[in-house]
């Protein structure tokens, strides 16, 4: 979080956002916290993943996206784990 530029509030925040977007594009029910988690997490898992392949997302519109496409990638993992 450190690396995009951004504080632990801000992480917070963008993280809940992200994560909310995520559960409204991918039509789950889940709490507030849930949401800051995936986002947080989903941001993590995201930039690890485009950073295989030499994309970097800074800043705090790169947190979002990367959160957003990580808490997608999160909830689409648990539903094939439920399954």
């Amino acid at each position: 979080m450190e690396q995009a530029g951004i504080g632990w509030l801000a992480a917070i925040i963008i993280g809940g956002i992200a994560g909310w977007l995520a559960e409204q594009f991918m039509k789950s029910n889940m709490g507030v916290l849930m949401n800051i988690l995936l986002g947080i997490v989903g941001a993590i898992v995201a930039n690890a993943i485009l950073g295989a392949f030499g994309i970097m997302l800074g800043g705090w519109l790169g947190y979002l996206i990367a959160g957003f496409i990580g808490a997608c990638i999160l909830i689409a993992l648990g539903r094939l784990i439920r399954r």
